[in-house]
């Protein structure tokens, strides 16, 4: 039983938190069974677990190396509201880009939390084949993305990438680009569809990037039939998603 926050461990736990942290380690926290049963179901190497001092080692965790806390300690790692007593540290996972049939998600510098997380677990719902990540977007392991996913993460391909660089292999290896935008643009449902497409949304104020835009081969948008200016880039993404897919 660890009972103290100055404790060494604790202190490197608590590093996980940031990006720089996880960065240094390639380690990441998980919270909730729920997310921890998706990471042994997809195989994600788990590296430890940590346990509130009054709870047990589930028995779906058996064999994986497990330290029990304080109240206090861990609370101090925990970063949710009302934690559910039970944390992993799970390895990243490195892996080369393949381009298998199936749609690609592409996203430029999406920066709320909620919303990656939520295109990440649409993107799986729809049956997309992975997820690239372009310069700008939220870090992956963040707690709040991870959450929001629901256990997607553990699910998709996801790729951290430089989306100009990567956009020229993408059309190379058949696909044709998607980009959203407000203007110059066609309506999504009067565009064709072909085989594999690759869509790309961008950032929640300023859009896709204008560089990113010229290299794509189809420019679509959403029709606003009400008073709001636009959509949710979470909700714009799913109604595409599932549009290319139908």
């Amino acid at each position: 039983m660890i009972t103290s926050i100055q404790n060494n461990r604790v202190k490197e736990w608590r590093k996980l938190s940031t990006k720089k942290g996880r960065l240094q380690t390639d380690l990441f926290l998980v919270e909730g069974m729920h997310l921890i049963e998706e990471a042994l179901k997809s195989e994600w190497e788990i590296k430890e677990i940590i346990l509130k001092e009054d709870k047990v080692l589930p028995t779906a965790c058996t064999g994986l190396p497990a330290t029990s806390v304080s109240n206090q300690v861990f609370h101090s790692i925990s970063q949710t509201n009302s934690p559910q007593g039970i944390i992993a540290i799970i390895a990243m996972q490195e892996q080369d880009i393949t381009y298998s049939n199936g749609d690609l998600l592409l996203i430029d510098a999406v920066q709320d939390p909620g919303n990656l997380g939520t295109m990440i677990r649409t993107a799986d719902a729809a049956g997309f084949s992975a997820v690239l990540l372009g310069r700008g977007t939220v870090d992956l392991y963040n707690d709040k993305v991870i959450r929001a996913t629901q256990g997607s993460l553990f699910h998709i391909p996801l790729y951290t990438v430089d989306l100009l660089e990567e956009m020229k292999a993408i059309k190379k290896a058949g696909y044709s680009v998607w980009a959203t935008a407000l203007e110059n643009a066609t309506l999504y449902h009067e565009t064709p569809v072909g085989n594999q497409t690759a869509l790309l949304v961008g950032n929640e104020g300023a859009g896709v990037d204008q560089e990113l835009i010229a290299e794509s081969d189809q420019v679509v948008h959403i029709p606003i039939y009400g008073k709001a200016e636009s959509l949710n880039v979470s909700v714009a993404t799913g109604i595409l998603m599932y549009y290319l897919k139908g």
